[in-house]
């Protein structure tokens, strides 16, 4: 008996579901920082087993402070993966309960099975912390399973894992068993250069900046990216580059020994700043970029 099917991956910004589903299929495939909503994109994680192949699917963070186009677009993606999934993970820092979190877990489908995955756990050193978190959850609703998790290290994930599984409807494989993602290099080579942008900016550089790649060129051993990196206004050129440019340098030097890993071969970089005044300020806009 083999099972197949779609697991949502949901929460508020920042509890760590990127990091899950890097540790789910063993690879980077969402990028990770400390700002909210650093995943703008709907990605499927291929996970497959001996008796069943899982298609994880990670989601924006869902804003409940943050207004504008791009938030909107980010929130009802969100939304719809978890409507679109056979089995449903809501996130949590185990840290704390949040209303964010409660309005979240209210929004949630109920006619699908939805478990609680309460990370960062190695963080939590008073453990009668995480009962109370617990029961703070279940006054809002039900879950099938809620297992204690940390994404960072690995703790239960393979239990987690195991839960997912068993919910999963009958039926073959959709992908080859060697496969990780249903995305193109090409998108990944602009979601790690996004990060890096995120990572070595963080609040300097306005929320309303992207990566667009203009070519994309693969041999067996190289791949060639020319990418350029968005931004709304021409003041804000200056702080992408940096000091005598060192600032895009640094964010090219980081994006290119993550990509070389990630395809197993040489990565020839070359990185502009382009101004594109108004690029996130309506959902049509938005599209034309690629978020759905």
């Amino acid at each position: 008996m083999f099972r197949c099917g779609h697991v949502a991956i949901v929460g508020r910004p920042n509890v760590g579901k990127s990091t899950l589903l890097n540790r789910l299929v063993g690879q980077k495939l969402s990028i990770t920082s400390d700002r909210p909503q650093t995943t703008r994109h709907r990605i499927v994680g291929v996970v497959t087993r001996p008796d069943a192949q899982l298609l994880f699917l990670d989601s924006p963070g869902y804003q409940t402070r943050t207004g504008g186009a791009l938030a909107r677009l980010l929130n009802r993606t969100a939304l719809q993966v978890a409507e679109d999934a056979d089995v449903v993970v809501l996130m949590c820092d185990g840290r704390r309960w949040t209303q964010a979190d409660e309005q979240i877990a209210r929004l949630l489908p109920s006619n699908r099975p939805v478990l609680l995955a309460v990370n960062k756990i190695d963080a939590v050193a008073d453990k009668a912390r995480l009962m109370a978190l617990v029961e703070q959850a279940r006054r809002v609703r039900e879950f099938d399973e809620v297992v204690p998790i940390s994404a960072r290290t690995g703790r239960q994930v393979d239990l987690l894992l195991d839960l997912c599984a068993a919910r999963l409807p009958e039926g073959p494989a959709r992908y080859e068993s060697d496969a990780l993602t249903d995305r193109s290099e090409r998108f990944l080579a602009a979601e790690l250069i996004r990060e890096k942008l995120f990572r070595q900016l963080g609040d300097e550089l306005p929320y309303a900046s992207t990566v667009e790649i203009e070519r994309f060129e693969e041999t067996p051993k190289l791949r060639r990216v020319h990418a350029a990196i968005l931004v709304d206004r021409e003041s804000q050129k200056p702080i992408v580059l940096g000091a005598r440019g060192e600032r895009i340098k640094r964010i090219a030097t980081e994006a290119r020994i993550d990509l070389e890993k990630l395809f197993g071969a040489g990565v020839y970089l070359e990185l502009f700043v382009k101004v594109k005044s108004g690029w996130a300020s309506t959902e049509q806009s938005l599209r034309a970029y690629g978020y759905e």
